[in-house]
Order: structure tokens, then C-alpha cells, then sequence
């Protein structure tokens, strides 16, 4: 039962509860409706005409933008009942070109109402009437912010009724935390993370001035271009952006670029009809097959106003594909001494960190390898991919019941290749209380016989650790095992949401494997805890097997119900024998 080794199940009766699980599941749709649409959801499908092309009969990403943000504002409004703005765009990375005569659908849905903000969920695809083909363009996660003239917006909470919109619901705090904390993470990301110069290695005949490739220009905010309170559209801003990024693009490469990506960002202030928007664009550096262009935008009222509104900034990566559609080689930028070379080194600082984030944030769970390089430019990530898949193995709905005794329950989950168990209780305790004593993995020990000894490594911060963990010798093994294991702790976003400890694999330079232990891995393990009232918590706890630890699940059957249940009462009597005695250490966690 512990985060990454003992831990098997008992398939007795399985198959017949799962399918009694299956019968109540499908009488339960069925008693929803099958038609049932999220009341949030809003669809909006547009027919690519030549006036929504660039000049390669492909869609602009600028007008995509545009509908974009009109699709997810049209979702904010339909839950707030009142005027929403944009706030901020997650990262959005496109997967596909749209060309002319084809379709787009974009589906956008509210994933969480938080006080006045809420996050909506975007969904694009392409359709060709002709082929019937359809493809994924992208997937965005936008923040809009809901706004009232005369009183303060108390927006109501999201009811999730499917395990994907459950899913959604829960993941949607953990990238609120992260989105909070986004600017000084970037910050100090590139403040620590030391880039390598490279410019004297580059041959100066063939570079190119960075300032031959600066635009700015300015656009007049008209009716047409703002809501009905006269706020500038957020996906207007965004596709002047797009407009000035991709001209500055095209003067470095002398071709037409395509825009990949653009990260995410915040718009620090509105603007409004009548403003003056001065956008300004620079690439900042060139890779060998993409380049990060930057864009600054700023709003003035009159002419002869001399202090200018940051309105915000976005970094947009551009490649340049041939007939193969095949990334083309670009030229080496050389930029200005001074800002030009401090721009030029934190977009590549930004390109290592946009790359762990994709990597970490977007990649499916399935795809992830067990043990993650740790580093302080992953950090954040790390924290959040291991808690978020904490989240989406609780929100499943297919767990099947294989035993009870003693009102301690044993759920097994088979999905793909992986076996995840899920045990749960009631305990006399308070919830909060449980939550920092199972926090303490060097107590883990005291209950949990599976862990010889826990050290901590290293103190991320006040809701990140990563422990040395040493377990005795499993089954026929010879060697005993040892995990280096990051814990992320979480405390409730919103009434109804778990205490959460989540625990993931990672690695780090600091402890290789060594001859003395056989090295184990935990993909996703953790506990949650709500309150179901004063002096009462439901402990919840979550193991998602590891295909190499389910030989020795199938090979060691018979008695492991009883082994479950045993270490789930020694944890349940370890929160009772210290349910008034929290250490000092604890308190200041």
C-alpha cells in the first residue's frame, strides 16, 4: 500500500462486479439522457472564405484567434450572465493548416468558475466537405474574467457530470496555481538558468541584423473591433499581434513563415474604443528551424499623451516549411548589444522551458517515461503534471469494487497497460490534521511497513520535497528497492476539493542507481482527503501500477486482499494514536 512498491490486488469476483458496475453505468446514462450537452458548451463552425486566407490560401492564425476568443467569451458569458473579458491564453501549440474551402469547429466549454474568473476549455478542428476528412488543430485554455458596472461578480460553481468534464474540474485548479505563479517562475527561470553564448562562433558574414527585422505599427481601436462595453476583443489584440510577429518573421527568413506556437500570456489592462494600440515585433533569436518572435503592445489615448499602457507581450515561434512541408534551415540573427542580446539569450532559456512544459504539461499520461529528470526549469511542472495525474486517476469512473471488509474498501482500475488500485476509509480524525501527518513521508515508516527508511533529499519549497525511499527485498528479489519520489501537497482550492499528496519518480544527478538496490519507479500515487464532517475525514488512497510491477501482482494473489487491509488500519491507527500531537516541523510545512 505504499507509494511505489507493495502494492497488488485481488481479483476475486472482478469480472463479475465489473460487469454489475457497467449495467448501473449504462441504466445511469441512460437515465442523464444521451443527449446531454454541457449547458456552458458554445460551437461555432465557419466556412474558410479567400478574405480569411494568407497569401498561401491557408487560414490566417490571426482570424483563428479572432474566433477563438468570441467562441470561449460567448461560453463565459452564457455561465456568468454577464459582460466577460479576456485575461490570459494558455499555450497553444497548432497542429494543422486550415485551407480555403474547408471548416472550422471550435468548441469551448467553462472547465471552473473560480470567484470572478473562470477557465474555458477550447477544442479546434478542420473539416474538407469534399473527403469528409476531419483533423486537430488545436487545443486552448483561455481565462476570462467576468465584469459587472455597478456590483462585484460572485460567479456560481460548475457541476461536472462526466469524468471528462470531472477531469477538467479538478485539473482546472492545479493550472490556476500555476498560471498565478507563471511570471515569477519565468523570472527566475531566467535569472538562474545559464545559456551558453554562441554568437563568436557564428560566422558574421551570414547573420543577420535582428533590428532588420523590427515592425511596429499602430491600429486605431473602432465599434466593430470591442464588446458591447466598448473593451478592445481579446482575440483582436491577438491578431494584430500575429499580423506584426509573422512581418517580422518574414524579414529574416524572406519567405513565408508558419506560426507553431505562442505562449502563454497575460493581457495587464484593457483597452478601449478610441485607444491607439502601438504594436512592436523583433525576432529575438533564430534556431535552426524556428525562431521566437517577440511582441510588445501599448494603448495611448491622444496624440500628445507621452506615457503609454502596456497592454501586454507574447512570444510566438514561427518555422518555415518547404513543398514537404519539411522545416526549412534558417539564417543566424545577430542582435544589437544590450537589450538585443538579452533578448536573444532568454529566448533560448524560454525555448528549454517551453520545451519541458510541453513535454511535461501536454504529453498524454501514457507517454511519459516513469522517472523525469528533475531540475529547478522543470520544477513547477513537474509539481503540476504529478498532482494533476493524481486528479485525472481520481476523477476515472470505472473503478470497480473487488473487496470490503471492515468498511475499508479496495477498488482496482484496469485501463491500457497499467493497474491502479484505490483504497478508502473513514477515520476519527480532523481532515486537515490527517493531511499534514501523512504529508511527512519520514513518518511513513511508522505505519507503512513497505518503507524501510525515508530521507529527505531536498526541500523544493513549502509544498514540493523529493525523498530517498528504501523498501525491503519484494517477493523473489534479492536486492531491496529504493525510489527517489517528489511529493506535491495541495490544499483545497474550493469547498468540495481533496487535501491532495501527490508522489511521482524522478530523477536526479544526485542519486544515481547504485549496485546496493534495485532502483523502482512510481508513475502516480498519492492520497486525497475530504471532510465528511467534524472529526471525520475519508482517506482516500491511489497507486497506479507500473507495467514491470504487475508480474508480481498476477504471481502473488492469494492473500494480498488481507495485506491491503492490514497497512490501511495501521495507517488509519497511526492518524488516531496522533490526532492531537502534530509536530513542530508540520505545523511550518
Amino acid at each position: 500500500m505504499c507509494a511505489a512498491e507493495g502494492i497488488a490486488s485481488v481479483f476475486s469476483s472482478r469480472t463479475s462486479r465489473k460487469s454489475a458496475s457497467r449495467a448501473e453505468k449504462d441504466s445511469g446514462a441512460m437515465a442523464d439522457g444521451e443527449g446531454y450537452r454541457n449547458p456552458t458548451e458554445v460551437q461555432m463552425s465557419q466556412l474558410v472564405l479567400p478574405c480569411h486566407t494568407n497569401q498561401r490560401g491557408e487560414l490566417s492564425v490571426g482570424q483563428l484567434l479572432k474566433w477563438i476568443d468570441t467562441t470561449a467569451c460567448l461560453s463565459a458569458e452564457r455561465h456568468a450572465g454577464c459582460p466577460c473579458v479576456t485575461a490570459s491564453m494558455d499555450d497553444i501549440y497548432f497542429e494543422h493548416t486550415i485551407s480555403i474551402g474547408q471548416v472550422v469547429n471550435i468548441k469551448a466549454k467553462v472547465n471552473r468558475a473560480f470567484n470572478s474568473s473562470m477557465e474555458v476549455g477550447i477544442q479546434v478542428t478542420s473539416e474538407d466537405l469534399c473527403s469528409e476528412k476531419q483533423w486537430n488543430v488545436c487545443k486552448a485554455l483561455a481565462t476570462f474574467v467576468a465584469h459587472r458596472e455597478l456590483s462585484k461578480v460572485k460567479l456560481k460553481q460548475i457541476t461536472p457530470r462526466t469524468e471528462e468534464e470531472k477531469t477538467e474540474h479538478s485539473v482546472a485548479a492545479e493550472r490556476r496555481r500555476m498560471r498565478l505563479v507563471y511570471a515569477d517562475t519565468i523570472k527566475d527561470l531566467l535569472a538562474n538558468c545559464a545559456i551558453q553564448g554562441d554568437l563568436e562562433n557564428r560566422d558574421c558574414c551570414c547573420l543577420v541584423p535582428a533590428e532588420k527585422t523590427r515592425v511596429e505599427s499602430v491600429e486605431l481601436v473602432l465599434p466593430p473591433h470591442a464588446n458591447h462595453q466598448g473593451n478592445t476583443f481579446g482575440g483582436q489584440i491577438m491578431a494584430w499581434m500575429e499580423n506584426v510577429a509573422t512581418i517580422a518573421a518574414s524579414r529574416l527568413c524572406r519567405a513565408h513563415p508558419t506560426l507553431k506556437a505562442i505562449e502563454m500570456f497575460h493581457f495587464r489592462g484593457p483597452s478601449q474604443v478610441g485607444d491607439r494600440l502601438v504594436l512592436k515585433a523583433i525576432v529575438n533569436n533564430a534556431f535552426k528551424h524556428s525562431m521566437e518572435v517577440g511582441v510588445c503592445v501599448e494603448a495611448y489615448r491622444q496624440e500628445a499623451e507621452t506615457h503609454r499602457r502596456h497592454i501586454n507581450s507574447a512570444f510566438m515561434t514561427f518555422v518555415v516549411l518547404d513543398a514537404d512541408d519539411q522545416p526549412r534551415t534558417l539564417p543566424w540573427i545577430r542582435p544589437q548589444p544590450g537589450d538585443g542580446e538579452r533578448r536573444y539569450r532568454e529566448a533560448s532559456a524560454r525555448k528549454k522551458i517551453r520545451l519541458d512544459r510541453k513535454y511535461i504539461v501536454s504529453c498524454k499520461q501514457a507517454e511519459m517515461p516513469l522517472s523525469v529528470p528533475w531540475d529547478p526549469s522543470n520544477q513547477v511542472y513537474l509539481s503540476y503534471n504529478n498532482v494533476s495525474s493524481l486528479k485525472m486517476l481520481v476523477a476515472k469512473d470505472n473503478w470497480v469494487l473487488s473487496s470490503e471488509i471492515n468498511q475499508v474498501r479496495l477498488y482496482t482500475l484496469e485501463e491500457d497497460k497499467f493497474l491502479s488500485f484505490h483504497m478508502e476509509m473513514l477515520v476519527h480524525v480532523d481532515t486537515n490534521q490527517a493531511f499534514l501527518l501523512l504529508s511527512d513521508l519520514l513518518r511513513r515508516p511508522e505505519w507503512d511497513k513497505h518503507y524501510r527508511s525515508v530521507a529527505l533529499v531536498q526541500q523544493v519549497d513549502e509544498d514540493d520535497a523529493i525523498y530517498h525511499v528504501i523498501s525491503p527485498v519484494l517477493g523473489g528479489d534479492a536486492k531491496p528497492q529504493d525510489f527517489v519520489i517528489l511529493a506535491s501537497r495541495r490544499k483545497p482550492c474550493d469547498n468540495g476539493d481533496p487535501y491532495v499528496i501527490a508522489m511521482r519518480s524522478v530523477t536526479l544527478p544526485t542519486h544515481p542507481e547504485t549496485p546496493a538496490y534495485r532502483r523502482g519507479e512510481t508513475l502516480c500515487s498519492g492520497f486525497c482527503f475530504w471532510r465528511e464532517g467534524d472529526q471525520l475525514t475519508k482517506v482516500s488512497y491511489y497507486n497506479q501500477a507500473t507495467p514491470g510491477f504487475l508480474n508480481y501482482v498476477t504471481t502473488n494473489v492469494a492473500g494480498l486482499s488481507s495485506e491491503f487491509y492490514t497497512t490501511f488500519k495501521a495507517c488509519e491507527q497511526f492518524l488516531l494514536d496522533n490526532r492531537s500531537d502534530l509536530a513542530p516541523s508540520l505545523q511550518t510545512l
